[in-house]
């Protein structure tokens, strides 16, 4: 066997193997976004005469970094088989897209999680001053 086919063999297996494990970590992504929603929908029909026992918009949110963090790593290791400059540039795009969303939804759950903490001690105050 010489090196060229040797070479080949590699990059084709490299090939097949990185399409296979994108494809993974995209199916990942697609599970946790399912299985976030349906928990976050269960959590507040439940909780529906509570609703400050649980925020949806943050255990929902929390589901979506995960799975964009999923998501993100497909998109990297989709780098590997890129075969022109074209296909990089789109490919930048997509990443830098999906990390302006994981920051802005990340920032959004830090702003729901202090706002629902700042409130639920104002009224551990109220409660406190009453007795």
């Amino acid at each position: 066997m010489d090196l060229t086919g040797l070479i080949e063999g590699y990059k084709s297996f490299l090939y097949a193997f990185s399409e296979i494990t994108a494809a993974t970590l995209e199916l990942v992504g697609i599970v946790i976004i399912l299985l976030g929603t349906a928990r976050a929908l269960f959590r507040m029909v439940r909780n529906s005469r509570r609703p400050s026992a649980f925020n949806v918009r943050v255990g929902l949110g929390q589901s979506l970094v995960l799975a964009l963090e999923c998501k993100m790593g497909a998109e990297i290791i989709h780098t590997v088989i890129v075969r022109d400059l074209k296909e990089l540039a789109t490919l930048t795009v997509v990443i830098l897209i999906r990390v302006l969303l994981a920051v802005i939804i990340h920032w959004e759950i830090r702003t729901e999680s202090l706002s629902e903490r700042s409130s639920a001690d104002s009224s551990n105050t109220q409660k406190g001053s009453e007795s």
